[in-house]
Order: structure tokens, then sequence, then C-alpha cells
């Protein structure tokens, strides 16, 4: 308010000041009061022209550009947020997806493991079946060769013992009483090793 005071004070001043700035027969007309009336209604005429060509034709066209310019933006905001929610969906499927497939992994990972370990009990235990097989099989040979070897080692060794004694003494000697030798110190030797 004051401002304003102060600036119609200063206007009314130069209106009312006829020789202020003139000087006598020449000067600057723009300081000569005689021309200021006509200088202030041109003044007027062009300031309300320039602004009457400012507020209907450039303003608005500004006005405009800057309406459209702030909806771009805001669409540009609106269409950034919008990939921004749909990256972090992507992102969620990706890391979901992710997830699955490390699962599914572990899953026939799981399922190879248990199959190998299923056939490798499977053979194992067919190959333990086969082991016992044999091995009942060997003891049995075992059992009867070790049943058998005394009497076969005792013909051998009456065979052997006759043929001996026909060459050293040159007459042939009944198998019989050699026999009984024989079986005699085979139990003997039979208590020995095999503790019977």
């Amino acid at each position: 308010m004051i401002k304003k005071i102060f600036f119609q004070l200063i206007f009314l001043s130069f209106l009312f000041l006829e020789e202020a700035f003139a000087s006598e027969s020449g000067g600057m007309p723009q300081l000569n009061p005689e021309f200021w009336i006509s200088q202030i209604f041109w003044l007027t005429i062009t300031f309300g022209i320039l602004y009457l060509v400012l507020s209907k034709l450039i303003l608005p066209k500004i006005s405009a550009n800057l309406e459209i310019r702030k909806s771009q933006i805001l669409e540009n905001i609106e269409a950034a947020e919008k990939q921004r929610e749909e990256s972090e969906l992507k992102i969620e499927e990706y890391e979901k997806i992710v997830q699955n497939s490390k699962n599914e992994a572990k899953n026939y990972f799981n399922q190879a493991r248990g199959k190998v370990l299923k056939d490798i009990n499977l053979k194992k235990e067919a190959l333990d079946k086969e082991l016992n097989k044999e091995i009942q099989k060997a003891e049995t040979e075992i059992q009867e060769f070790r049943n058998k070897a005394p009497q076969k080692i005792n013909k051998i060794a009456v065979e052997t013992s006759a043929d001996l004694l026909q060459q050293l003494i040159g007459a042939e000697i009944n198998n019989s009483s050699i026999s009984a030798i024989v079986d005699d110190l085979s139990r003997k030797k039979m208590d020995k090793y095999y503790g019977n």
C-alpha cells in the first residue's frame, strides 16, 4: 500500500511540475510537461495493445505448452511407475521360477540318487546272495573233501606203502595189515589236526 501511494505521488509531481525537466527553447520533448498527456495516452495504448497481445495470444500458448508439458511429465511418471511395478512383478516371477527350478533340480537329484542307491542295494543284495551261495558251495566242497580226504590219503598211503615194501622186501604183503597200520596212524593224526 505504501509503495502504491509513493508511486502515485511521484507520478502526480511530474504532472504538476511544468518546468521540472524542460528547457526553454529546446530540450528533450519527453521531459516537457506539454507532451506528457500525449505520451501517457500513447503509453497506455501501447501497453494496452501489448497486454492484449500477450494475454490473448502469447500467454495462452505458453500456458497451453506448460499444461501439455505438465501432463506429459505426469504421464511419463505414471508410465515409469507402471513399468516399475511390472518390472517388480517380473522380478518376483523370475525369483519364483528360479526357486522352482532349484526345487525341481533338488527333487530330480534326490530321485536319481534314491534310484541309484536302490539299484546299488539291489545289486549288492544279489551279489551278496551269489557270494553266499558260492561260499556255501565252497564250504560244502571243502567239507566233502575233508570228509573224503582221510580215506583217499589212507588209500594212497596203503598203496604207496605196499609198493615200497614190495620193492624193499621183494615179497607181496597183505594190504589189510598195511591198511590197519595206516588207519591207526591216521586216527592219531586226525585227532591231532581235526580235534575229533
